[in-house]
């Protein structure tokens, strides 16, 4: 269990004045609500988009921000930023836990449509700390992803010993 010090910091962090609160006496539905009420916040800073899990949304945030891309809508199929040049790319994040140390990102719907130039992989660690970003081109992604007829899409792992051998991969962070 975490120190309460410690959630504060993290609450500290966010910016919200949260002091001394112990998580353990509350139930279930008031943590709960204390998680939309949290979500929505962030919603409002304009750290995610959604009210889904926010690993993505914040890996879009973290991407557009560290690489000067420009965020597209949620309308557009298959991508979410452009670049000065007008490359398209595809971001996915990764929260990487003590309770879960997988490297597959989420799954890439229509790859063999070539809806993206790159595909960049964000890696958090357990806090929301940027561990690494990688900069992937669509044909290593192509290449290195593997069919899942159950998820409707392909299946990518951004594990350091494979992104390293790629040619045209980059680790930005």
């Amino acid at each position: 269990m975490l120190s309460v010090q410690f959630i504060n910091r993290r609450i500290a962090f966010w910016g919200l004045k949260l002091r001394n609160f112990d998580f353990s006496k509350e139930n279930d539905s008031e943590l709960l609500a204390t998680y939309s009420e949290l979500m929505e916040e962030l919603r409002q800073r304009n750290i995610i988009r959604t009210s889904n899990n926010p690993v993505a949304d914040y890996a879009e945030k973290v991407a557009v921000e560290r690489l000067s891309l420009k965020q597209v809508g949620k309308e557009e199929k298959g991508f979410d930023a452009v670049d000065a040049q007008g490359y398209r790319y595809q971001i996915k994040g990764r929260r990487i836990t003590k309770h879960n140390s997988s490297r597959q990102l989420s799954v890439i719907r229509n790859l063999n449509e070539r809806l993206f130039d790159y595909l960049i992989a964000v890696i958090f660690g357990e806090f929301f700390e940027v561990k690494e970003i990688w900069k992937i081109p669509y044909e290593f992604v192509k290449k290195h992803g593997r069919l899942s007829e159950h998820q409707n899409g392909h299946i990518f792992y951004a594990k350091p010993e494979i992104l390293t051998l790629g040619k045209g991969v980059k680790r930005i962070e």
